[in-house]
Order: structure tokens, then C-alpha cells, then sequence
């Protein structure tokens, strides 16, 4: 029996033969379709991922090259498979062990060795089929709130098990959850089939949520929902001070040596970095703005995304904006008209990651934390003038400077596709949606403008129709600052550097002050009189770039 998490090592003997085409795939469920599907490769580009797969009917949980135990090849590792009379071997086979990192996906897995690599696989030896020894354990526990209020917090999480679970909280609150799942049903497709729906489903067990209640801002809770576990809630809006980091763009990255769909080398790192920011007390919440997990319908992803982010989402709140990679697809009305979700048209992003919403399939939404108000909205939904986006655009800009909300003191923008990016590339910028929305920007006096998209960081002057209406100035401490007490424009950032292999900048742009090409992500610090961004390098810990906005 498996548990929740563990290193499996796979051992393959009595090979007479060792081959490079040699390798072994993880297969859940374990009775899934293991044939060869050759044409498969040209159904997986459609996510944009042009690796080397393998061409499988259903397409496997992990793959690893036997070759991967460097003895394998070479037969170092020799055992007899038949003597003689004398006692003598006659034959001799080769063995080799590779190890894969193993979570509770709930369903039973299977270790398949294939010949033929990955384009002409060939069924060698399975194993029996393994099982999870609880597969209704609850896992993967993520934050996020519901409010601007910072006293409730909503606790999601994953199990195999179809009935209400308990969370305790607090000083001896229980709760019971709701529970809500998506099918393969709900998936898109088209004539071109997908992976969601058509090759690379996997049954995503039970969504839990429960939604915890007088709570006090910018404070700490201990809760319990299948282990012990402490969050901290986010200081309510309007209140002094507000500690933050954004990012777009990360996914997941494999424990182990496997061959898998879009990894995200990055990830690990930043994940790691970001771990270290809350062990220290110093955030209050988090901002993944688009591209969450890039499962784009290999849905047994989204576990392993999930498993990632669990020790920074199971303490801070985890707020997110949605993705072409979780929202566009063929005839799905995503403003886009690209299969870069897989299939999954947004459903199980808004099931994983419920936020703050109109409702289903409108995934923008505003909330305030400290100082800040953060309108965030879709970029792969309709942003037109006469659109209801807009609309809701236009009127929660105009509700963040009113005079009935005098305590907020920045405005910050969130959404996955930018307006300014010295990258190139098609469809990184649309001039479409420039031209629509960047007027209501300066109209409402945006402060602070954060995309995703574009795999890199990038800061610009205050920027409108690509001019530089104000530069930045230089503090005591040689930090550029920025005095919004004398409005010109929004500052705009480009944080899509947080697990995606990185982009080049290929442009000289005049509205471009600093362009950073390394893993990463945002940090914040927001006051009433001033909110602080750096750039944080993961894998030094190092400052790449910093900027203020002042108010007087």
C-alpha cells in the first residue's frame, strides 16, 4: 500500500538486451489504455508543449528512461537466469532501478516497461496494479478569502471521499465542508480531440471547502482538516500596512528524473524562496496572476500543483487570476481562439481556486487588503467597451477612489496578458485590448499595473500609449521612485518569471526601465504613504530591482 507521499523504486531485471528505447511508464488509473496512439504527438502540441512524449492512448502520470541508473546500459548489475548442471550460469540478465516521487492521487497506479521509446512503444513487463492506504485522506489545503474584511478565510482541499469532511479552527470551531467535483463531461473538445476530455482525464476525486468566520485581521489561526495546520489572515482593507508577493506563470516541476508535459524548471526554487518569506513572518497573502498549473487537461497535474504550492498556500491566503492556459480553447467563448487550456475551459481552475466571482465563468473580481485595492480581471474574457467586464471594470475603479473609500491609498491592477512587453511574440500583446482598457487605467489613476504572460520581469517609466508621461526618481537610497501625489500615469510590471522557461527580450523600448531575465518573483510592502516592490531572485535570495510609489 502507498502513502500520501513517497520515493517508489521501480527495478527492472532479467533484461538480456539493455536498450536506450528502454522505459517505464506510471500509469493511473491503473486499467487506463496503455496502447500505442502514434498520432498522439500532434494532439499534445495543440497545448503548446512540442517535447518529446510518450505516444500513449492515455497518456501516463510519469515516464522515466531506464537509462536514468546509469548501470543500466552498461549490465553492471548482473543476476543469473539459468544454470547448468554443473551450477554453472549459462544465461545472464541485466537490471537497472529507477525511483519516481509518488502522491495520493486516490486512484490505483501501475508501473508499465515499455521498448521502442516513446514514439513506438512496445508493452515489455506491468506490474500489479498498487493502492493508496487511504485514498479519501484529505490533501493539498489552500487559502484564499472571501472578503475585504480579513476576519474569514476559505480553506480548500482534496480527498477521495464524497462526503462532508470536519475542519476545526480557532479555539474549538468546527465546520463542515461543502463538496463540489467536475466530470469529463465538463470538459471541452472539438473535431481535434482533447487531452481533458479525450486522453489525458483523470478522475480529480472530491473538492472540499470550507469557509472560516470571525476570525481577527492580521492575525494568526490554527486549523485542522487532516493535520495541523496555522494560517495568518490578511490585514483588513483600509488598514496601515499590507505584505505581499505576486507572480505569474510557475506550474510544477518533477521530484524525480521523469520525462513529463510542461515542466516549469523554476517552480521549485521559487516555491522554496517563497516558503522562507512566510517561515519569516513577512507575508500576509499571495497573487498568482494566470498560468496556475499548466496541466492544460493532463488533469493528474493539478494534484501534483497542488502538492507543490501547499506550503505556502496552506498558510497565506492564495489568490489567483485566471489564464490562457486555464480558460481558452475552441469554441468555448475565450476572447482567444487557441486550445492552450487542453480542454479544460476554465473549469477545474474555478473549481480548485474559487475566488471572489460574479459567478461561474466570471472570473473577475476586487478586494482590498490593507492599503491596497486589487481589481482583478480576465484578459481571456470579453474586455470590450460595451462588455459586462468592462462595465464591472469601469465601475469598481471608479468604487476604489470614491469618497466613501478614503483609506485606500493604492491601486493595483492584476491580469495575465500584458499591454507592455519588449519580448515580442504573437498574441504577448494585444493592441486590441490596449487601446479598449489602458484609457480606463489612467482615467481611474491606476497606480500599479502587474501582468503575467511573458516569461521574464519588466518594469516600465509611467507609461501611457507607449510614452513616458513621468520618469522615476532617484531616492537617498538610489531606489526609483515614483510620486503618484502627482499623477501621471500607472507604473506597469511584467512577473511572469516564476517557473516557465524564460523568454529574451528581443525590443528597446523607451517606456522600459528594467528587464530581468531570471526566476522569481514580486515582493511588496504597502503603506499609506508609500508601497515598496522588489524583484526577489530565487535562487540567490538577492534583490534584482526595486521601485516606490509615494503619496504625500
Amino acid at each position: 500500500m502507498l502513502s500520501d507521499e513517497e520515493f517508489v523504486t521501480v527495478t527492472v531485471s532479467g533484461v538480456l538486451r539493455p536498450s536506450k528505447g528502454h522505459w517505464v511508464a506510471m500509469i493511473s488509473p491503473s486499467h487506463s489504455d496503455v496502447a500505442g496512439c502514434l498520432l498522439n504527438g500532434f494532439l499534445y502540441a495543440q497545448t503548446g508543449d512540442l517535447s518529446n512524449l510518450p505516444l500513449l492512448c492515455h497518456y501516463p502520470v510519469k515516464a522515466q528512461w531506464m537509462s536514468n541508473d546509469p548501470d543500466y546500459l552498461s549490465c553492471k548489475k548482473k543476476e543469473c537466469m539459468k544454470y547448468n548442471n554443473e551450477g554453472t550460469c549459462e544465461i545472464s540478465g541485466c537490471s537497472g532501478a529507477i525511483t519516481f516521487h509518488v502522491i495520493n492521487i486516490r486512484t490505483d497506479i501501475e508501473f508499465v516497461l515499455f521498448a521502442g521509446g516513446f514514439d513506438i512503444p512496445c508493452i515489455l513487463s506491468r506490474t500489479s496494479p498498487l493502492s493508496f492506504a487511504d485514498p479519501k485522506t484529505p490533501l493539498h489545503g489552500h487559502l484564499s478569502t472571501i472578503d475585504s474584511t480579513g476576519t474569514s478565510i476559505r480553506l480548500r482541499w482534496v480527498s477521495g471521499d464524497k462526503e462532508p469532511q470536519q475542519v476545526e479552527y480557532g479555539d474549538g470551531k468546527t465546520l463542515t465542508s461543502q463538496v463540489s467535483t467536475f466530470t469529463q463531461d465538463n470538459m471541452c473538445s472539438s473535431a481535434l480531440p482533447s487531452p481533458a476530455k479525450d486522453f489525458g482525464w483523470h478522475d480529480p476525486g472530491y473538492i472540499h471547502s470550507a469557509v472560516m468566520t470571525g476570525l481577527q485581521p492580521s492575525s494568526s489561526c490554527s486549523y485542522r482538516y487532516g493535520s495541523k495546520s496555522s494560517s495568518g489572515t490578511p490585514p483588513a482593507g483600509g488598514s496601515n500596512e499590507l505584505k505581499f508577493l505576486a507572480y505569474g506563470d510557475m506550474g510544477k516541476a518533477p521530484l524525480d528524473a521523469s520525462t513529463e508535459h510542461y515542466i516549469q524548471p523554476g517552480s521549485l526554487s521559487v516555491i522554496k524562496a517563497m516558503a522562507e518569506e512566510i517561515d519569516n513572518g513577512n507575508i500576509d497573502s499571495i497573487f498568482h496572476i494566470g498560468d496556475i498549473s499548466y496541466a492544460t487537461g493532463f488533469l493528474v497535474e493539478w494534484d501534483y500543483f497542488l502538492h507543490l504550492i501547499s506550503p505556502v498556500a496552506s498558510r497565506v491566503p492564495y489568490m489567483t487570476a485566471i489564464g490562457n492556459h486555464e480558460r481558452d480553447y475552441i469554441d468555448s467563448g475565450s476572447v482567444y481562439i487557441t486550445p492552450d487550456s487542453g480542454g479544460e475551459c476554465g473549469v477545474p481552475y474555478e473549481t480548485y481556486f474559487p475566488m471572489p466571482t460574479p459567478e461561474k465563468d466570471k472570473p473577475w473580481y476586487s478586494i482590498e487588503q490593507g492599503p491596497v485595492h486589487f481589481t482583478v480581471i480576465s484578459t481571456e474574457h470579453d474586455w470590450s467597451l460595451n462588455s459586462e467586464q468592462y462595465q464591472w471594470m469601469k465601475k469598481d475603479m471608479a468604487s476604489g477612489r470614491s469618497i466613501k473609500n478614503p483609506l485606500v491609498n493604492f491601486y493595483r491592477v492584476s491580469r495575465h496578458r500584458p499591454m507592455y512587453s519588449s519580448s515580442g511574440g504573437l498574441l504577448n500583446v494585444d493592441k486590441f485590448f490596449v487601446h479598449e482598457v489602458e484609457p480606463l487605467l489612467l482615467q481611474s489613476k491606476v497606480d500599479l499595473v502587474l501582468f503575467g504572460h511573458v516569461h521574464n520581469y519588466e518594469r516600465t517609466c509611467s507609461v501611457f500609449q507607449s510614452i513616458c508621461l513621468a520618469m522615476p526618481t532617484k531616492d537617498a537610497n538610489g531606489t526609483d521612485t515614483y510620486d503618484h501625489s502627482n499623477y501621471k500615469a500607472p507604473v506597469q510590471a511584467v512577473i511572469g518569471m516564476a517557473g516557465f522557461k524564460l523568454d529574451k527580450f528581443t525590443n528597446n523600448e523607451i517606456w522600459s526601465l528594467s528587464r530581468i531575465s531570471k526566476f522569481g518573483y514580486l515582493r511588496g510592502h504597502a503603506t499609506k504613504e508609500e508601497m515598496k516592490l522588489e524583484f526577489v531572485d530565487a535562487d540567490t535570495r538577492k534583490v534584482g530591482d526595486s521601485f516606490r510609489i509615494i503619496k504625500r
